[in-house]
């Protein structure tokens, strides 16, 4: 028989790091860039980040506590997300930093315009979204009481893809190297081509 662990969250997991983080994973880093009502340029990754739909595409990412990105998109009503790559790793891990200095140049990052907002993109990303703001919507517990982690989600309205990572047309996943967040301290995976199995659907 299994012998597990098990735990009430509520009371504690008994364990020397919360291992939430790390089955939750790995996860899509949402690599979010934003500008505030004032102009003032904002780059952070988000370890909550994922698809929620398909037509509209729409993405969203949780920001836990109000941070910069939250107040920016509020005021705004955009955003874009940046894919984040094995090669750009380090930048994106650079901007995590919490600080008043701008997150592109503390990085070392140059930015391309977008065409349908106004937040720039990360150059050298091979993929990013232009969004609008669909919803924001603060979480609640079991019991109703409101947490402090509001869940930002936008409709995907422009799309930037490098071309070399189409084949015929078809978007060659691996071939970006992304990275995504696992658990512990700093704990990533790279999607590489050798982790790639097809199933087709049941019809």
């Amino acid at each position: 028989m299994t012998d597990f662990h098990s735990y009430v969250p509520a009371d504690g997991h008994g364990l020397p790091h919360d291992p939430f983080n790390a089955i939750v994973a790995p996860r899509p880093i949402g690599w979010i860039s934003s500008l505030s009502a004032g102009g003032k340029r904002n780059l952070a990754p988000y370890s909550f980040f994922n698809a929620f739909n398909y037509r509209p595409p729409i993405i969203g990412f949780a920001s836990t506590g109000a941070k910069d990105t939250l107040a920016n998109v509020r005021e705004t009503g955009t955003f874009v997300w940046n894919l984040a790559t094995r090669a750009q790793g380090e930048a994106m891990n650079a901007t995590s930093s919490t600080t008043d200095r701008d997150e592109f140049a503390l990085a070392g990052l140059d930015t391309l315009p977008s065409v349908a907002v106004a937040p720039p993109r990360v150059a050298g990303s091979p993929v990013q979204f232009e969004c609008r703001l669909t919803q924001i919507v603060q979480l609640t517990d079991a019991a109703g009481g409101a947490i402090p982690t509001w869940l930002v989600l936008g409709e995907v309205v422009h799309v930037h893809i490098d071309r070399s990572l189409l084949d015929d047309g078809v978007y060659q996943t691996a071939r970006a190297r992304p990275i995504l967040r696992g658990g512990g301290a700093g704990d990533y995976f790279e999607v590489g081509e050798d982790a790639r199995f097809v199933m087709d659907r049941p019809r």
